[in-house]
């Protein structure tokens, strides 16, 4: 799987890596096609088909990228964010609030992941997955629309060194 933005790098012309905001939503959209990954290999393994030890190490790998991600936005992103845009604070506040939201649901996705076997609920699987991602999109959205242009006109030096964590998707 190729992650968004790795050999890309969006420049001026006096060669400043640009548009962070543009780069949340390549990750974003990242996520959405990894939670879609995980909820097609969870569907084919509650049909028979997928081995748990794969379905538990891409539940991981997922939980652990959506984590870095938060992580990456509430220690780095948002706080520069809040000293360039103070007016943007109580949005930052709502999205940390919402990324508690989501490490909650993907501390039980965990759990469930980790008890698939033969006697795994599906209905509570699913469930779980699809409020993951009803949580997620909610966020995603709220958050481009709220914080992508002011992450375009941010220029942060030490981003244009390496990439920050909320911009990763690789290990």
């Amino acid at each position: 799987m190729e992650a968004p933005g790795q050999g890309t790098t969006l420049t001026t012309s006096h060669g400043r890596l640009r548009a962070f905001g543009n780069q949340l939503i390549d990750v974003h959209i990242w996520l959405r096609e990894e939670l879609e990954d995980l909820r097609d290999n969870i569907d084919a393994y509650l049909a028979g088909e997928a081995r748990p030890r794969e379905l538990r190490a891409h539940c991981l790998a997922f939980c652990s990228a959506l984590n870095r991600h938060h992580t990456g936005e509430d220690d780095g992103a948002f706080p520069e964010l809040a000293r360039h845009f103070p007016e943007l604070r109580p949005v930052l506040e709502e999205l940390r609030r919402d990324h508690r939201l989501v490490e909650d649901c993907l501390q039980r996705l965990q759990a469930l992941a980790d008890r698939l076997g033969p006697a795994a609920d599906p209905v509570e699987v699913r469930r779980e997955l699809d409020t993951l991602g009803a949580l997620i999109e909610t966020h995603f959205l709220y958050e481009e629309k709220r914080i992508v242009s002011a992450l375009n006109a941010l220029d942060s030096p030490d981003w244009h060194r390496s990439r920050p964590e909320f911009l990763r998707t690789d290990d």
